[in-house]
């Protein structure tokens, strides 16, 4: 077996999309060839908390912890929810109050690549120790954060050991970049750090071909789309639908995930439709902020609204089984094309029709297409949105509201980490 040290910060009891794909590798990796050992600090900052991810934790892996020093004290001068909101990396672009402006500046310009490259020294001495009497095949970092890459990399430096740096997300492109107020210097210093990360690993791993597409242009080194996935166990759960007309979302709506026209289209056809308004339930299951409240509100929604907050992952998995529609939001902007939800592939296991919303020439749009799961509109071209939704709703009221999703099996956590593991079998 080879041995592969896995550098993440998100780990159990963390909540939320983040923790999910690496321990679900580490779940399986023994099924191929891999033996996993895991680093994580000690005394993490996480502001979702899900222990029942602490029961797929396989019983007898090594995992190695350290100590993190995290800056949140002087957000915690100004309130809980800055300090929760700056340790998640939710960034919001019109956050306009001077004191958000302060931590945004700070959190840009004094901490690069993020908050956590305080742990990049203090990890890199801790590992060389360790790989000096416990050598491994293969390192493996995965970010956000990305001060991780920077503990790939030095040891690889270090020790001559294979690297692979796997990004979740993109670095200098992700939408909230330009939210963090960068001078010209920590603008450059982010550039450099990001072309000598992508040029110095072995191989590089990325969850969309867009960021795949964005990577080509900055490093020859090989990239590999491998993307999020669900469970199977999810498929095999037989679980009630509502009687209701119920469409849910799971996960954060925050401002620049408000879909406005969606709002004021249910609010129309409950207008036309006696039996609509009657059946209609929205399940919003995580963050909401105060503007998609209130443009819930202003369409006449809220009695149709459960706001349920942050619910389980094993929760969130019934409440997407049991819904009529499942909906999907992402934000209006060229950089968020390459981001795909880790939401999606649950929809797609969850066999209900998926309703999504996103930029042009967004990779959800390309799944959705090839799975016939659902159907996406973009936000400049949605004229369709009211007749889907009408027809979606004479099927729900004939009780033939299915799909037949095709061809989802190549998204199983099992089958993602069969092509993970021969890619780092072949290093």
């Amino acid at each position: 077996m080879k041995r592969a040290l896995i550098i993440t910060y998100y780990w159990p009891p963390a909540g939320g999309p983040g923790v999910q794909r690496w321990l679900k590798f580490v779940k399986y990796f023994r099924n191929f060839g891999i033996e996993p050992i895991v680093y994580v600090p000690e005394n993490p900052n996480y502001p979702l908390m899900d222990k029942k991810f602490m029961d797929e934790i396989p019983s007898d892996i090594e995992i190695l912890k350290y100590p993190i020093k995290e800056p949140y004290g002087l957000a915690k001068v100004f309130g809980k929810n800055k300090t929760k909101q700056l340790s998640s990396g939710i960034i919001t672009p019109k956050s306009d109050s001077a004191i958000e402006k302060v931590l945004l500046y700070v959190r840009g310009n004094f901490f690069i690549p993020d908050a956590r490259v305080g742990w990049v020294k203090p990890s890199v001495r801790f590992l060389s120790g360790y790989l000096i009497e416990n050598p491994v095949d293969v390192l493996i970092t995965t970010g956000p954060p990305h001060s991780l890459h920077l503990i790939g990399m030095q040891l690889k430096h270090a020790m001559g050991i294979k690297w692979l740096a796997d990004f979740r997300d993109p670095w200098t492109t992700i939408h909230y970049h330009q939210a963090l107020r960068l001078n010209q210097r920590s603008q450059i210093k982010h550039e450099h750090l990001e072309l000598e990360v992508l040029n110095t690993a072995d191989v590089i791993t990325v969850t969309s071909p867009t960021t795949k597409s964005e990577f080509r242009l900055k490093t020859k080194v090989p990239i590999h789309v491998i993307t999020n996935g669900y469970d199977e166990d999810i498929e095999e759960k037989v679980v009630e639908l509502d009687p209701y007309f119920s469409i849910s979302h799971i996960g954060s709506l925050l401002s620049g995930r408000n879909p406005v026209i969606f709002w004021k289209i249910l609010k129309e056809i409950s207008e036309e439709l006696p039996t609509f308004n009657k059946d209609l339930q929205l399940n919003l299951a995580g963050a909401v902020s105060e503007e998609v409240i209130n443009s819930i509100s202003e369409n006449g929604l809220t009695s149709h609204t459960q706001y349920l907050g942050y619910i389980s992952h094993a929760e969130a998995l019934k409440l997407q089984k049991r819904s009529q529609l499942l909906l999907l939001v992402e934000m209006d902007r060229p950089e968020t094309k390459c981001i795909i939800p880790g939401k999606l592939f649950e929809y797609l296991a969850a066999k209900r029709p998926i309703i999504a919303f996103g930029p042009q020439g967004s990779d959800i749009k390309d799944i959705l297409d090839d799975t016939k799961a659902g159907l996406f509109f973009d936000w400049k071209n949605n004229d369709s949105v009211k007749s889907t939704i009408l027809k979606y709703y004479d099927d729900f009221k004939n009780k033939r509201l299915e799909i037949v999703p095709k061809d989802i099996r190549k998204y199983s956590r099992k089958e993602l980490t069969h092509k993970m593991a021969n890619l780092i079998n072949s290093l």
